[in-house]
């Protein structure tokens, strides 16, 4: 049994983490830090842990040095500008890392610093780092010790738009992405006006428009490394009111002689091998409620004839294949596990 601990344990992703940790086959959650809950039981936190061995786990503080003595793979679930400062300690211990923030996802510190408003201090680690998106990264995450777990609206914009660009089907320029996410995605402890339920129920609202989102880097980077040149999309988010999920269309020109039938084998052929991938049959779009609590993402493609455009929804659950479900796959792989250990079956319903 390999030996884990979450640090930054109370957040949405954090206890999903848990969740997810306790009923795997091949790992024991060992250590868990909370600042806001050391002393307490995570099913404090978590009542909906109560009864598993997660749920009765203390959380304590988040002692580094604790950490590294009694686990061998440390998930860091804290906000941005913590993993800088923890990863480079947990590594020169040896330690295997998985790093849910956005600490480690872009590879100039200068782009860092310009996004997330603070400078970055392990500027080093950013070379070695490795991008844990496993549908175009799978051997280098195996042999890495330190992955950056992509980002939610990321991994939903790039599991749609990779294998039309891979294939070099579609303009680089131009790339529209319209990404609807839960209220979840703001974590736990956002006190802003707009994630109050009388303000996010029954309303939907823009937010970081006109190339401001802090994911537009790393979504141009990672599109970008797939196509082999730069890529430059425009990416609007939209709250929606619902706890989970990510539903994203994207839009993009679509190159002479390719059809609905071409663009789909195109997506079927990419994802071929890659368990958490779905991609559905023609006309059969897919909803946020289809993967809820899951680790799946569900495509579906449309050409639109008249304009020369390809559309490619895809959903996920921002707090799973988002997030935590990601990481855990991630780990599978550095570990050597079976890449769907801890994360078989499909999601809620209804």
């Amino acid at each position: 049994m390999v030996k884990t601990a979450i640090i930054g344990v109370s957040g949405y992703a954090g206890g999903e983490l848990a969740r997810l940790l306790a009923r795997h086959p091949e790992t024991e959650l060992t250590f868990l830090s909370s600042e806001s809950n050391a002393g307490k039981p995570l099913a404090a936190a978590f009542p909906g842990l109560s009864g598993t061995r997660a749920g009765s786990l203390v959380c304590e503080h988040g002692d580094l040095s604790r950490a590294s003595a009694i686990a061998d793979l440390i998930f860091l679930a804290q906000e941005n500008g913590a993993a800088m400062k923890s990863a480079p300690v947990l590594l020169a211990d040896g330690k295997k890392v998985i790093d849910i923030s956005a600490d480690f996802r872009l590879r100039s510190p200068d782009a860092y610093s310009t996004w997330y408003k603070m400078p970055h201090t392990a500027p080093r680690l950013l070379e070695s780092a490795v991008y844990g998106l496993p549908e175009t990264n799978r051997d280098a995450i195996r042999r890495a010790s330190l992955i950056a777990n992509p980002g939610c609206h990321v991994t939903a914009a790039t599991l749609a738009l990779a294998p039309l660009l891979a294939h070099r089907m579609i303009e680089t320029r131009g790339i529209i992405i319209d990404s609807k996410t839960g209220v979840s995605g703001a974590g736990r402890t956002k006190t802003d006006l707009i994630y109050r339920f009388s303000e996010a129920n029954e309303s939907m609202k823009t937010y970081g428009v006109g190339g401001t989102h802090r994911h537009i880097p790393e979504i141009e980077q990672t599109l970008g490394q797939v196509a082999g040149e730069p890529v430059t999309v425009t990416f609007t988010p939209h709250l929606a009111p619902m706890t989970r999920g990510i539903l994203a269309t994207c839009y993009a020109r679509l190159a002479d002689g390719f059809t609905d039938a071409t663009v789909r084998a195109a997506l079927t052929d990419y994802f071929a091998g890659h368990p958490f991938v779905i991609v559905r049959e023609a006309g059969d779009s897919p909803s946020t409620k289809d993967v809820a609590g899951s680790n799946f993402c569900h495509l579906a493609s449309a050409v639109d004839r008249r304009t020369g455009m390809v559309i490619v929804t895809s959903v996920i659950d921002n707090l799973v294949k988002g997030a935590a479900g990601q990481a855990v796959q991630n780990m599978n792989l550095m570990l050597g596990l079976p890449e769907t250990a801890g994360l078989e079956g499909g999601g809620w319903w209804p």
